[in-house]
């Protein structure tokens, strides 16, 4: 998998009116291809009166199932516009249902394109889009007159600690992204001229809701 990527946390519902159109589009994180159809097949029955509820999704780190449906609209118009907007945010693990009610003008292909993707844009920026990345657990044993010096290269890097504990002497358990890794281990054993004791523990991947770190420890195996 890259070494980031973007998915769907919290989902939430956009709106927006085109020649008396409504879109109503409507988002939501999913885990599998089940959780996609069960969500999608909800929203239509919310919206059982509408004239379209056109539909796209996609899973995995590599975006490796995709579906999209233009529910009745000229083929083209609807579906693939509403997953090209996921595939170009690169937001993985998200489904989203955009309903028409018709407001009596046509909108031609090209009105059509642009008023399915404008929605699923609007629905995205309802809901919470969350970059997950790969890192890595650190054990940093190290002596209290180093702490000042560790906690300032952790800071400087917005590294964020995990564990802690201040017996006879210093022991943390930092969040390091895998890109960062070999340099910040550098920048500690310089920092500290060695002292510090370094040990890389499992890889994992994380998100940063709200000053919260939300821990993955398994990827995507889609």
């Amino acid at each position: 998998m890259s070494e980031t990527y973007y998915f769907a946390y919290q989902g939430g519902t956009g709106e927006i009116v085109e020649k008396k159109s409504r879109f109503i589009a409507t988002v939501a994180p999913i885990a599998s291809e089940e959780e996609a159809l069960r969500f999608i097949e909800q929203t239509k029955k919310q919206y059982w009166d509408a004239r379209h509820n056109c539909t796209a999704f996609t899973l995995g780190s590599r975006h490796q199932l995709t579906r999209c449906s233009d529910d009745g609209e000229p083929a083209g118009t609807a579906g693939r516009p509403m997953l090209d907007v996921l595939l170009k945010e690169n937001i993985h693990n998200v489904a989203v249902v955009v309903t028409r009610y018709f407001g009596g003008t046509l909108l031609g292909t090209g009105g059509l394109v642009r008023a399915y993707s404008k929605a699923v844009q609007t629905g995205l920026a309802a809901s919470v889009i969350l970059e997950r990345q790969a890192g890595i657990r650190l054990e940093i044993s190290a002596d209290y007159g180093d702490l000042g010096k560790i906690q300032y290269l952790m800071g400087q890097q917005q590294i964020p600690t995990l564990n802690s504990s201040y017996t006879d002497s210093v022991y943390l358990e930092a969040l390091v992204p895998a890109s960062l890794l070999d340099s910040f281990c550098q920048d500690l054993t310089e920092g500290t001229a060695g002292k510090a004791v370094l040990t890389k523990g499992d890889a994992c991947s994380y998100a940063v809701y709200k000053g919260d770190i939300l821990l993955f420890d398994r990827e995507d195996t889609l």
